[in-house]
C-alpha cells in the first residue's frame, strides 16, 4: 500500500474519511480512522448542537465543540494518522470555524459545498494543510489559479467527489436525474491533468477520490485512474465508532435501493438522501427559529430548516430528519469495526 506525503506528514493508509454532518463524523469516528493510519475528518457542520448554549449562540458553541472533538480524535488516534476538519464554504461563520480548526490543532482543512476561494487568506501563517473538494478539472484549475494569484499558495491535496456521493453534490440536477454526470473514474484523470500545471516535485498535489467507494475494487478502479487515495464516508456509518445515534445507523442497514433519492437542499444544491417521511412530505414546514447559519439559505422559501433536519437525523428521528447518504448505502448489511472496513477497502483484509 503506497504512503502519501502530505506536507510535513505522511499518510500511512491512503484513505480519507469523508466529513458527515450534522454529528455523524465527530471525534469518535475521526479518531478511530486516524488510529488505522488514515485521515479521520470531523464535520464542522454544527458540531456544537449538543452544547447547552447552542440555540442562543450557535457560533461560539460550534467553535468550542469543534476544538473539543479535535482533541478527542487526537486522543483516540494514539499518535497515528491525521485529523482533518471538513468546513462548508456555505457556513456563515466559515472564518471562525477555520480559526477554531487551527487553534484546535487539526492537521488539515477540507472544504467544499462551493469553491473555497477565500480559504488561504483565512489561515494566515498557519501550516495547516488545505484541500478543496471539486467535481471537475475545471474547478480544480480555477481554485489553483485563484489561490496562486491572490494568496501565493496552492492546495496541499485535492478531494474529487463524484456523482455517487452523499450529501450536497457539485453537479447540475439535470445531470444527476438523467444519469449523464461523468463517472468518478473519468473525472479523476481530468483533475489530475489540471493539477499537473501547478504541482512540482517540491509541492506535489495528491488526489483523493470519493463517491460510491464501497469495495476494494472501487478503490482500485479510481486509483488506476490516477488518484493517490480514496475518500470513504457512507461505508463508515455502520460502525460502532460512528458518532451518530444507533437509530441513524439502522436506517442505513434497513435501506433498499429505491429508498435512496435525489433531493433539493434548502441551500440550493442537489443532494442525495434516504427517502424519509420529511423528504416524502414535500410540504413547507414552519421555521420558527432561523439561526442564519448558511449564506445561501432562503428562510422564506426553504421547505424546512436543513440544520434542524440534520440534527434530528443524527439523533435518530426518522419522521423528521434528513438522512444524507451515498448511493451505496443500501449495500450495508451489518455493523463492522472501522479497522475491518478500512482493511477490506484498502486490500489488507
Amino acid at each position: 500500500m503506497k504512503r502519501v506525503p502530505l506536507g510535513r506528514h505522511t499518510l500511512e493508509v491512503p484513505l480519507l474519511q469523508g466529513g458527515m454532518g450534522v454529528g455523524i463524523s465527530l471525534g469518535g469516528l475521526a479518531g478511530a480512522v486516524a488510529a488505522c493510519g488514515a485521515m479521520g475528518v470531523i464535520s464542522a457542520a454544527h458540531p456544537g448542537y449538543r452544547e447547552p448554549d447552542f440555540a442562543e449562540n450557535y457560533r461560539a458553541a460550534n467553535c468550542r465543540a469543534l476544538q473539543k472533538e479535535i482533541r478527542r480524535a487526537r486522543e483516540l488516534s494514539q499518535g497515528r494518522g491525521m485529523i482533518g476538519v471538513n468546513i462548508m464554504t456555505a457556513m456563515n461563520h466559515y472564518g471562525e470555524l477555520v480559526e477554531a480548526a487551527i487553534q484546535g490543532g487539526a492537521d488539515a482543512i477540507v472544504s467544499g459545498a462551493g469553491l473555497p476561494l477565500e480559504l488561504p487568506g483565512l489561515v494566515g501563517e498557519s501550516d495547516i494543510l488545505l484541500a478543496p473538494i471539486v467535481s471537475s478539472g475545471k474547478a480544480a484549475r480555477l481554485i489553483c489559479q485563484s489561490w496562486q494569484r491572490h494568496h501565493g499558495r496552492l492546495p496541499d491535496f485535492v478531494v474529487v467527489e463524484g456523482c455517487e456521493a452523499g450529501g450536497h453534490l457539485g453537479f447540475k440536477p439535470q445531470e444527476l436525474e438523467s444519469g449523464t454526470a461523468l463517472p468518478l473514474e473519468q473525472i479523476v484523470p481530468q483533475v489530475v491533468q489540471a493539477l499537473q500545471a501547478f504541482a512540482t516535485p517540491e509541492h506535489p498535489i495528491p488526489v483523493f477520490a470519493g463517491g460510491g467507494i464501497f469495495t476494494r475494487e472501487d478503490a482500485r478502479r479510481v486509483m488506476d485512474a490516477g488518484a493517490d487515495g480514496v475518500q470513504v464516508a457512507t461505508r463508515l456509518v455502520a460502525t460502532p465508532e460512528c458518532d451518530a445515534a444507533e437509530a441513524y445507523k439502522q436506517t442505513y442497514l434497513l435501506a433498499q435501493p429505491q429508498d435512496i433519492v435525489l433531493v433539493k437542499s434548502p441551500v440550493g444544491m442537489p443532494g442525495r438522501a434516504l427517502r424519509s417521511p420529511l423528504v416524502e412530505r414535500q410540504e413547507k414546514e414552519e421555521i420558527r427559529h432561523c439561526m442564519g447559519c448558511l449564506r445561501a439559505c432562503d428562510q422564506k422559501n426553504a421547505p424546512y430548516c436543513i440544520a434542524q433536519a440534520l440534527i434530528r437525523a443524527a439523533q435518530g428521528d426518522w419522521e423528521n430528519g434528513l438522512f444524507f447518504c451515498g448511493s451505496n448505502a443500501w449495500r450495508l448489511e451489518r455493523m463492522e469495526p472501522v479497522q475491518q472496513v478500512i482493511q477490506q477497502i484498502m486490500g489488507e483484509g
